[in-house]
């Protein structure tokens, strides 16, 4: 797992530990994702929310990218410490690590973000909730956009919101505006 672009580009993420679980965007789906982010946005300009954030690598490619501040929730103990570890060993500050079950802190969050960006674990079946709601918390700002990383399985083209769908190997992505 390797930082692609910005002021980290190039830098590998440390070794996950024993027992870790998270599977990480692949290289080649991050790029590509990351070139259409900025299609949309100057990501140095932005607040992003990266939710299931896993190894954190999606937080750190938006921290290299100097995004404004990155808030990366992750219920997963493991996986939170390996976060916040990755964070400080990479001097990544604006980076806040968020120990929280997701769906309980979309309820609560009040903050609204420009990116919201989630890779739920593709067994969930909770995944095709996460759109609606992000859109009934209003957590996007106005051009705000959700990107859903989600197996071939899932099809999100009648849900509120949706309007692009991309495939980058067992990769998907799917986008909505609200």
């Amino acid at each position: 797992m390797r930082i692609i672009s910005g002021q980290c580009r190039g830098r590998y993420l440390p070794q996950p530990p024993n027992g870790f679980k998270a599977r990480p965007t692949t290289d080649f789906a991050k790029e590509n994702l990351f070139n259409i982010l900025e299609n949309f946005f100057d990501l140095a300009t932005v607040d992003v929310l990266d939710l299931f954030a896993g190894t954190g690598g999606i937080s750190c490619e938006f921290a290299s990218r100097g995004s404004l501040s990155v808030d990366a929730v992750e219920i997963e103990n493991i996986h939170f410490n390996y976060i916040k570890k990755t964070v400080k060993l990479l001097e990544l500050n604006q980076i806040h690590v968020i120990r929280n079950d997701v769906f309980r802190f979309l309820e609560f969050c009040k903050k609204k973000y420009d990116i919201i960006f989630a890779d739920p674990p593709y067994s969930s079946d909770r995944i095709r909730h996460i759109p609606l709601s992000v859109a009934e918390n209003r957590l996007l700002k106005p051009d705000g956009l959700l990107a859903v990383e989600h197996p071939s399985t899932v099809d999100f083209e009648k849900t509120v919101g949706f309007f692009k769908r991309k495939s980058y190997g067992s990769v998907n992505f799917s986008f909505f505006r609200f």
